[in-house]
């Protein structure tokens, strides 16, 4: 048996087959963790999206703000679902879309083995979250995504404000733990994330940390396997796995393992650029 996590697929499917064979998947015995970011700007969303529904029942996958993106989208008119990209209108008007739209729902924000001693979020954590504040949060949140308000959420989750605090309430509260868990890079001491920060490290203006860096953090005790930086690319360290390699981009497509005591790390070319 093995455990791998694979970073964002952002609609690559070619990448995609071709790591399961390098990692020599077999669904009889080995489990996949999917950090998110499923869909969008590869080409083959639909045909990558169908994949790893397909391996439901071996994989856990948690949602990206692509993600959440399509389904905000998908909640939408007709006449407005056709203005986004081709890639993800063949998702919007496939004869199969209910089917895998209402799996992608219900799948977490957060996922945790705390046997394996892993858990995986698709961009981070606020500095201060332990792993059981991130927990409950994001079962909160999941439950109005899968809940029959869902429309209210998704027409008020984009916006860059507020910063997370435990006093808020509402949809504030809603949008602040989503932008948490699906869009933080770098963020103040006080977890006040700088969305228009997205270069790697360095580049950030001062005061700024990347989010698994940030001066009196919390130790969280489980190790950490996210996605969605690319540009900070394969990183290990302060417990943290970031393992988006910009395969949307012709970077690479990234498997990491899970339940070996040596770091075993399979990569191969994603999407060609034109």
């Amino acid at each position: 048996m093995a455990i791998w996590a694979i970073g964002d697929l952002q609609g690559c499917l070619g990448p995609t087959e071709r790591l399961l064979e390098r990692i020599r998947f077999d669904p009889a015995r080995d489990r996949l963790w999917f950090c998110g970011d499923l869909v969008n700007r590869g080409g083959e969303s639909l045909e990558t999206l169908r994949l790893v529904h397909s391996l439901r029942a071996n994989a856990v996958t948690v949602l990206g703000n692509h993600d959440l993106s399509l389904l905000a989208i998908a909640d939408r008119r007709e006449d407005e679902q056709r203005k986004v990209n081709a890639d993800l209108q063949r998702v919007l008007f496939a004869p199969d879309r209910d089917e895998l739209l209402d799996w992608l729902r219900v799948q977490p924000l957060v996922h945790a083995d705390h046997d394996l001693g892993w858990m995986m979020v698709h961009a981070g954590l606020a500095p201060k979250w332990t792993v059981a504040d991130a927990e409950a949060l994001a079962r909160e949140v999941e439950a109005s995504i899968q809940g029959k308000d869902r429309r209210r959420l998704f027409k008020q989750m984009y916006g860059d404000r507020p910063a997370w605090s435990p006093g808020l309430r509402g949809t504030d509260r809603e949008r602040a733990i989503i932008n948490t868990f699906t869009r933080m890079r770098y963020c103040s001491p006080r977890g006040r994330i700088a969305f228009e920060e997205k270069g790697a490290p360095g580049t950030q203006q001062p005061g700024l940390y990347p989010w698994y860096a940030v001066p009196g953090r919390i130790e969280r005790g489980l190790k950490v396997v996210c996605g969605h930086w690319s540009s900070l690319g394969l990183f290990i360290g302060h417990g943290v796995h970031a393992i988006d390699t910009g395969a949307v981009w012709g970077g690479m497509l990234t498997a990491l393992r899970l339940d070996s005591e040596e770091l075993q790390v399979v990569q191969v070319p994603g999407r060609p650029q034109p």
